[in-house]
């Protein structure tokens, strides 16, 4: 009788080897290799020779369509992340660290659900019946309908939420917690976190029912488990936040029923997650107005403006190397406007430690924020504090122009609406709204920048070993 053959599996991501390494060639992590039975799970061999498959009916793509009926949960900022509400028949993937609130802000949705009148199903595979009771009541939610059980079996699950009527919404907490029969490995391992994530996709797409899927993160950040997993499910969702701010920020990374730049926003406090309506209020509480080297910037998080400031303090170093500290922005992008800074506009900054930082731990991914980030640079280093009731947004290139960006109006639209009187933008910009007393002071480069804030300060860089 042949030997019964195995496979090695990374844990991390899903690579195969022949045998075992204490390094994966694939993602280059230590001991995440190993050993199943490729027999069983996703990707095993049949064992028999395959039944003749059966003709499908084929169609064109003109045809009528339908809008896919969402679930609106009544919390507008879950809502917006997912374009709507949960589309039924749709899977969804939730990540975020651990005590980020993932579980709290389901809780919250299943029971606005219920109050509706919809059939919502908690699977818990982490906490005993008794400690999601506790957090119901601790959140208000004691009082709903919400059908509860704490199992980790697949097919416990499958055979549970099918008896009766179909579920509405079904949210499991966590799939890294999920074990099949069918697959021969540990719980937690790539086979049976793909094989308990696709039997539960295969209930939704059958069935119509809502699926949420809770997923653990690494230490990178990033959902454990195979990137295949991310490729089943319809939507990603990222739960960031920082312990020491008291704001949650719901990114959409993936939806294939809405928009994947939308955010929401949550502020946790003792009485579980509340929503944040006007996100620019939270990032700008307590700004210091008179300081140099702050500046606002008018950003835009999918179709939400987003008002958030940024702070850079450069400082004399004694250190041969000077120091460049970012937290919130890219530090790549943050060389490259100062190498600008001086190739264009002769602000030496060789000498200098530069530290830069959004307020509220709120991170900026778009380039609009380089003008934002070149005035408090500027501002720092010259020692003039910038005008309190102007925003600051354009994209700097490489030859100092400043480059106009998207969506100009609702940029200053919602500065406006804040009480900001004028903005700092591209010379070429388009789309500005007409009326109003705003005022809009037109950049045509970096050089035009420097100049008009540093005003009367003779020269930037005084008090270097440079000058």
């Amino acid at each position: 009788m042949a030997k019964p053959k195995t496979q090695f599996v990374c844990q991390n991501c899903g690579t195969v080897h022949n045998r075992w390494a204490g390094k994966c060639d694939g993602c280059g992590e230590w001991n995440t290799i190993v050993e199943e039975d490729p027999m069983g799970g996703i990707g095993s061999g049949p064992g028999k020779v395959p039944k003749k498959g059966r003709a499908v009916a084929l169609t064109t793509l003109s045809g009528e369509t339908e809008h896919a009926p969402r679930v609106h949960t009544g919390i507008s900022e879950l809502d917006r992340a997912t374009g709507g509400g949960f589309v039924r028949g749709s899977a969804v993937l939730i990540g975020g660290d651990p005590g980020i609130g993932k579980s709290t802000l389901l809780m919250q949705a299943a029971a606005a659900l219920a109050r509706q009148g919809h059939r919502i199903i908690y699977v818990s595979g982490e906490e005993a019946v008794a400690q999601v009771r506790l957090r119901a009541q601790r959140l208000g939610a004691a009082d709903t309908d919400v059908l509860l059980a704490a199992e980790t079996n697949v097919e416990d699950i499958l055979a549970t939420i099918a008896d009766g009527k179909r579920p509405d919404l079904v949210i499991i907490d966590s799939i890294q917690t999920l074990w099949s029969d069918t697959a021969d490995a540990a719980p937690g391992t790539v086979t049976q976190v793909r094989t308990g994530v696709q039997a539960m996709i295969r209930f939704a797409k059958q069935t119509g029912a809502a699926m949420v899927l809770v997923g653990h993160v690494t230490k990178e950040g990033q959902i454990a488990g195979p990137r295949v997993v991310e490729h089943m499910v319809d939507a990603v969702l990222y739960f960031e936040g920082d312990r020491g701010h008291h704001y949650r920020i719901l990114r959409t990374v993936k939806n294939r029923f809405g928009p994947t730049d939308e955010i929401g926003v949550f502020e946790m406090s003792d009485k579980g997650l509340r929503e944040v309506t006007n996100p620019s209020e939270l990032f700008l509480g307590e700004r210091n107005s008179k300081s140099p080297g702050a500046a606002v910037f008018a950003g835009m998080e999918g179709t939400r403006p987003v008002l958030v400031e940024v702070q850079a303090l450069v400082a004399p170093t004694s250190l041969g190397t000077p120091r460049r500290a970012v937290v919130g922005w890219d530090s790549s992008r943050l060389s490259m406007i100062l190498a600008v800074l001086e190739a264009h506009c002769g602000v030496r900054l060789g000498q200098h430690d530069v530290y830069l930082n959004v307020a509220g731990g709120y991170r900026i991914s778009e380039p609009a924020a380089d003008l934002a980030v070149a005035s408090a640079l500027v501002s720092s280093l010259a020692g003039v504090a910038l005008p309190a009731d102007y925003v600051y947004f354009g994209e700097i290139s490489l030859s100092g122009a400043v480059r106009p960006v998207s969506q100009t109006a609702q940029r200053l639209k919602e500065a406006e609406k804040l009480g900001f009187a004028g903005a700092m933008l591209p010379a070429t910009s388009a789309e500005l709204p007409k009326g109003g007393n705003a005022r809009w002071t037109k950049i045509e480069d970096l050089p035009d920048l420097v100049s008009r804030i540093a005003g009367s300060v003779k020269k930037l860089g005084k008090g270097s070993d440079d000058d």
